[in-house]
């Protein structure tokens, strides 16, 4: 459970998709950077743009500046990151005993967080009916009502796996 706890933080939301850094994904396969990269370039058609592309500046300076482990990454190019699909096919080209079991830790990861905003999405949406119903039904116990409601909002909070970079 360790090692999920460790593969969310490096999980963020960039364009839409649950991405991770090629940076994170070298230092979990005990490779530089360089080399993933490598790696991957010369697989490129293996990579299309759904699995993997390259941060723009703008984008790369806001992530540095949300995370302190960033500022002192001074590249020489914006970073590539990986989406899920893009870590999947990672393991076809890195075919270390090391990468295969970090692969199947980070597609467990992405199963877990997947899982979590399904089942939350349905109470959410519970919640919300429940609130509406109070509202137009319970006028008088519209206060008590809310700080459940607040209470249980916290609660959702508080189980979701971890933060994951920008909403």
């Amino acid at each position: 459970m360790k090692e999920v706890v460790q593969i969310q933080k490096m999980i963020y939301e960039i364009r839409g998709h649950r991405v991770m850094l090629d940076s994170d994904l070298a230092a979990l396969y005990e490779v530089e950077t360089k080399v993933l990269n490598q790696a991957v370039k010369r697989n490129i058609r293996r990579f299309p743009d759904n699995f993997m592309f390259q941060l723009s500046k703008d984008e790369w300076q806001n992530l540095r500046s949300q995370f302190v482990t960033f500022k002192n990454d001074s590249r020489k190019y914006n970073p590539y990151v990986f989406t899920e699909q893009g870590v999947a096919m990672l393991s076809s080209i890195l075919r270390s005993e090391k990468a295969i079991q970090i692969n199947i830790q980070i597609m467990n990861t992405f199963v877990r967080m997947r899982q979590w905003a399904i089942e939350n999405k349905e109470l959410a949406k519970r919640l919300s009916e429940l609130e509406h119903y109070f509202i137009q039904h319970c006028k008088e116990d519209r206060e008590e009502f809310q700080k459940i409601y607040d209470a249980l909002g916290l609660l959702m909070d508080r189980t979701k796996p971890s933060e994951i970079g920008f909403k």
